[in-house]
């Protein structure tokens, strides 16, 4: 499997270490006084956000993960030793969701991210901690805290600048391929593409990473094809580019079908802003180009762009246009305020 988005974990921190009940025993020292030290504290899980993955691979071979236990306290006042957090390395854009796989827990973004998912115990108080001036021999001492354990969701949802959508068959994989040095599968059926894939367009000085995912179908939102479980990756997208192949039947009514795909899924997906694009036009002759871009239209509500990745007939165009999206939904930084001058 070369590319794998949603893992089952288990996780468990560290028990805190027990407090320790002595006394301080010594040659001519006739009071001594208790002694005992506290016990250390338990492990964190933690999940934090790294560079240089891009699938949660790493845990289809391994999905438990437990902290170790506090070290107990000792005679002396010798604390016991806290124990290091056990960490989850996962990639830029991984979501972490609860056992019910709909609580969401954290959303990891950039990198250097970090969230405890599992708090490890405090250690106990060992019995040099209850002294007083009351009680000057105390034979008490907490037991360390228990663990957290709990099942978790791993759900990475890749960051991209725009995402590619379309039915099965509608150039997108040869989009990516003649913009990009992204090599996916390209061939002549359906669902040729059979998981995401980036590349990094670049055009007039500009860089802008793209995401292809598999191709949806009519009934995809209900299991059909390959379903719509890859629409996860292109919600963070600022733009859509609307792939509708020229050689289809009716462009008009295969626009509509991934729209209503888009809308059965949810998430925003129908509120982004979109470029629609009629692929494959070096196989049309100008008068089913002209058709076919009337049907695109009047489904649509815009003009579509004409497309050729064979040929790169109106790709940098298309580029020109998913560049100027991209460029005007991000957020702009604040302007630094000047030095003050009296």
């Amino acid at each position: 499997m070369k590319f794998l988005d949603e893992a089952k974990v288990y996780i468990r921190s560290g028990d805190g270490g027990n407090g320790c009940v002595a006394f301080r025993r010594e040659k001519y020292i006739e009071f001594g006084g208790p002694n005992g030290g506290d016990g250390g504290r338990g492990g964190d899980v933690v999940v934090e956000c790294v560079d240089g993955l891009n699938t949660l691979i790493d845990y289809r071979y391994q999905q438990h993960f437990k902290a170790k236990t506090g070290g107990h306290g000792m005679g002396q006042n010798r604390a016991g030793a806290s124990t290091p957090d056990v960490v989850l390395k996962v990639p830029v854009g991984t979501q972490v969701f609860d056992e019910d796989n709909e609580t969401l827990l954290a959303d990891l973004t950039r990198v250097g991210e970090r969230a405890v998912v599992a708090k490890g115990g405090n250690g106990g108080f060992g019995n040099a901690h209850f002294k007083s001036s009351t009680n000057r021999a105390p034979r008490r001492a907490n037991p360390g805290l228990s663990d957290e354990e709990r099942t978790i969701w791993l759900r990475l949802k890749l960051i991209a600048d725009a995402g590619l959508v379309g039915l099965p068959n509608a150039g997108k994989s040869t989009f990516l391929a003649s913009v990009s040095a992204a090599k996916p599968k390209i061939a002549d059926y359906p669902f040729t593409t059979l998981h995401p894939q980036l590349g990094v367009m670049s055009i007039d000085g500009r860089e802008f990473v793209l995401a292809d995912i598999p191709g949806l179908i009519e009934g995809a939102h209900e299991g059909a094809g390959l379903g719509d479980r890859f629409l996860g990756h292109v919600e963070r997208c600022r733009v859509l580019l609307h792939l509708v192949d020229g050689t289809c039947e009716h462009a008009g009514e295969a626009y509509k079908t991934v729209r209503a795909e888009l809308n059965a899924y949810g998430e925003g997906l129908t509120d982004k802003p979109e470029i629609v694009a009629l692929s494959k036009a070096d196989v049309l002759t100008p008068e089913q180009i002209k058709q076919q871009t009337a049907r695109l239209k009047r489904a649509a509500k815009k003009t579509p762009l004409i497309l050729s990745s064979a040929t790169r007939q109106g790709v940098t165009e298309v580029l020109r246009a998913l560049a100027k999206v991209v460029d005007d939904s991000r957020p702009t930084e604040p302007a630094q305020a000047g030095a003050w001058h009296p």
